[in-house]
């Protein structure tokens, strides 16, 4: 009886330190989705998981254009980056729904790339599409800066973040040495690399649980999984030009 009493006080108090964190927003983790678009020009996202397969809208126009593809498990929200490459459509998952759209100044118009999304902080990281750099922008598309990527010689191909190491992944293609992925901090500083067994088409996405890489296959197969050392351990049969995942959140409080 003496213990239980002070027990179930902790126990009420912890809920509540949680309740307070969850009121400026918080979501809690549920199994792992992974979302494909099958081209720039597909009428839907197709949602893998554990569960049965599922469709959402990507709400493109017949003359629009994909040339990124992010999701965010925070919000469960689509980043769409649009040809020319500066323009972004945020659509809402579970509401189906067009959340916003905007232009970010600071990211060039003259070609797309694909982009990488920050869930804490919703900074996006956009490939800038004629050098080796990243744009970084603010969820609403505001400007924060632009950083050169150590070590590349030329526009990489696909970034993915990595939220458990707070750094960025970077793949790109130079020469005839196939496909490579370089670590990054956010500042752009080159912190490892490797090289993967298969060659990819472009789009990155990173699971930090599993630390395990997602990738479309350039013999168009399906999409690649890759382990920490750039081995292929399995393929998904997904038709697939760009691809992300992410937890679906059991609970999401904002």
């Amino acid at each position: 009886m003496t213990t239980r009493k002070p027990l179930a006080r902790l126990a009420v108090a912890a809920a509540s330190v949680g309740a307070v964190f969850c009121i400026a927003g918080c979501a809690t983790p549920g199994p792992l989705h992974v979302y494909a678009l099958a081209d720039a020009h597909a009428s839907a996202v197709n949602d893998r998981s554990e569960n049965a397969p599922a469709e959402v809208r990507s709400f493109l126009a017949p003359d629009e254009q994909l040339t990124g593809f992010a999701y965010d498990p925070f919000t469960d929200h689509f980043f769409l980056r649009l040809a020319p490459g500066n323009r972004v459509r945020v659509v809402d998952r579970p509401a189906r729904a067009i959340k916003r759209e905007f232009v970010i100044a600071s990211a060039p118009s003259s070609g797309g790339g694909d982009l990488a999304v920050k869930p804490r902080t919703g900074h996006l990281f956009l490939l800038h599409p004629s050098q080796p750099a990243v744009v970084e922008a603010t969820r609403l598309g505001e400007a924060v800066r632009t950083f050169a990527l150590e070590g590349l010689a030329a526009p990489a191909i696909g970034i993915a973040y990595d939220a458990a190491q707070d750094r960025l992944f970077v793949a790109s293609r130079e020469g005839t040495a196939g496909a490579k992925i370089t670590a990054h901090d956010l500042a752009g500083r080159q912190l490892a690399a490797l090289t993967l067994d298969r060659d990819i088409a472009g789009s990155l996405a990173f699971d930090a649980e599993r630390r395990e890489f997602y990738a479309p296959l350039a013999d168009r197969s399906g999409v690649g999984v890759f382990d920490e050392r750039g081995k292929l351990v399995r393929t998904l049969p997904l038709a697939a030009g760009f691809v992300d995942v992410g937890p679906r959140s059991f609970v999401r409080v904002f």
